[in-house]
């Protein structure tokens, strides 16, 4: 019990005179810290934002269909007949096919283009809309206003805006308009009897790829896509956006790499003067590594706890405004959601093995060569 409270006490002893000595480097520690800082905020709110979007991603993609049946025509999406509904229904573990209508609109007033999605709400009025947040933004419009858009017989349809959607939900209806199939068929001229593409459940989800081989054997132009793959194709992305935004910050990434080596591995002559005065007055070397030791460490674990604060407040209050439009993609109706907050702890432990014990360790070396000298000649150096 001695023995442990002995060694507390040491460690205490020489944290005391590590801060100390910290401080009266202040220009050369604060430089050192706030590159640091700056590093290791930049790679955690990329991590952060990141993982956050990945998270949304999933959220929403639980709502969605089972399976999307799609058609393709020369390698290219195409509509879909109303007879792959009823022969899709009648595969053993399909539970429901559901038609659906969408498209996009180019509205030229500001450049943007819309999603056109028709609502299966049967209660739905005609010549009225549910708008995006994004929409009523860039339009100036409030409910009861009126949407004019130009359907593809160059007739003009005026829509009531009946509903705002909230801005909660602006990942997925920023751009969104959910009209009536009636007014949809009027606004593209689509052609009835058809669908953009096909939303089919199954009963049980462990069947889907059976499900999902079936409706190819059956239906060779059709391609049937499963919720998994569309999640995992998400995820993708949002990897693909985050890799190429950190190849980025790579160059800054090396840049305090150097730095941090040349401080690390090269002492001063004041640092090599004050490691003599020690030894002389009776520090052994063990004493003097563990002093290194521990300057690295406050150095080191104070950049990596601020830069993780920060980190977390520039993506969880700010949105991450300087990651935002190179990870959400660039639109002219931009999409603006509070992200939940998301810790990997798993990420975080390998962001502190990268940052804090490299710079740790490296500071050890250079002061195990000094203090193994004579102190006379340290003190003269």
């Amino acid at each position: 019990m001695k023995n442990v409270q002995k060694a507390i006490e040491r460690h205490l002893n020489i944290l005391e005179f590590t801060l100390a000595s910290l401080l009266r480097r202040k220009a050369k520690n604060l430089s050192l810290l706030a590159m640091y800082l700056l590093v290791v905020f930049m790679l955690a709110s990329l991590q952060f934002f990141v993982t956050a979007l990945k998270r949304e991603a999933a959220i929403i993609l639980d709502d969605a269909p089972d399976m999307v049946v799609q058609r393709l025509m020369a390698g290219r999406q195409d509509l879909v007949p109303g007879s792959y509904a009823s022969e899709i229904a009648l595969i053993k573990g399909v539970t429901a096919v559901r038609p659906r209508l969408w498209g996009y609109y180019y509205d030229a007033l500001n450049g943007a283009n819309y999603t056109i999605m028709a609502s299966d709400d049967p209660t739905a009025v005609a010549e009225r809309a549910s708008i995006g947040s994004g929409i009523a933004r860039s339009r100036n419009l409030a409910v009861g206003d009126l949407l004019p858009l130009i359907s593809y017989d160059k007739n003009p349809i005026m829509l009531e805006i009946g509903t705002i959607f909230p801005s909660g939900s602006d990942l997925i209806a920023a751009d969104l308009i959910m009209i009536t199939p009636e007014d949809f068929h009027k606004l593209f001229n689509f052609p009835s009897g058809q669908a953009t593409d096909l939303a089919v459940t199954v009963h049980n989800p462990k069947e889907l790829p059976t499900v999902a081989a079936k409706v190819a054997s059956q239906l060779p132009d059709s391609r049937p896509i499963l919720k998994s793959e569309i999640m995992r194709t998400y995820q993708s992305i949002f990897d693909w956006r985050g890799g190429m935004t950190l190849v980025i910050l790579t160059t800054s990434l090396l840049s305090f790499i150097i730095f941090a080596w040349d401080k690390a591995t090269g002492l001063s002559a004041e640092e090599r003067k004050e490691i003599g005065i020690l030894k002389s007055i009776g520090w052994e070397t063990s004493d003097v590594l563990l002093l290194k030791l521990w300057e690295g460490t406050v150095i080191s674990l104070t950049a990596f706890l601020l830069g993780v604060v920060l980190a977390y407040w520039h993506v969880f209050f700010l949105s991450a405004p300087l990651f935002a439009q190179a990870l959400k993609g660039w639109s002219v109706i931009y999409p603006r959601f509070q992200l939940i907050p998301v810790v990997d702890a798993y990420q975080l432990t390998i962001l502190f093995f990268l940052t804090v014990v490299p710079y740790t360790t490296a500071t050890v070396i250079p002061c195990w060569r000094a203090a193994t000298i004579d102190p006379d000649a340290a003190m003269r150096y």
